[in-house]
């Protein structure tokens, strides 16, 4: 069973950058399409980024755009998010998940295996 685990997350100002890691621990994430999501505090959990198991396809949210970035090393078993120019509005806490579907939509009821989640701060 996939067991994934965030981390990278913390307190950083507007406009600056963080790096959020996803990795599994037994050793299977390779062969999986991986998305994040974000959940802020009375909102709905909401996908931010996705990736198909090769890294050859991404998908992101309109929000994120131009701003965070995907990637995947499989031979490290790790998804990355690269989060630039960060918006008091990106916090949250970000979790990633396995796409059940493989379609990279971000409907979370199409998602399982979540982690605990990493919390990040934007603020000044």
């Amino acid at each position: 069973q996939l067991q994934l685990v965030e981390s990278g997350g913390g307190l950083v100002q507007p406009g600056g950058s963080l790096r959020l890691s996803c990795t599994d621990s037994r050793f299977t994430l390779t062969v999986y399409h991986i998305g994040w999501f974000r959940q802020a505090p009375g909102k709905e959990r909401e996908g931010v980024s996705w990736i198909s198991s090769t890294g050859q396809s991404t998908n992101y949210a309109d929000s994120v755009k131009g701003r965070f970035s995907i990637s995947r090393d499989n031979t490290k078993r790790t998804v990355y998010l690269q989060m630039n120019s960060l918006k008091p509005e990106d916090t949250a806490v970000y979790y990633c998940a396995r796409d059940r579907s493989g379609l990279g939509n971000f409907r979370p009821t199409t998602y399982d295996s979540w982690g605990q989640g990493t919390q990040v701060i934007v603020s000044s």
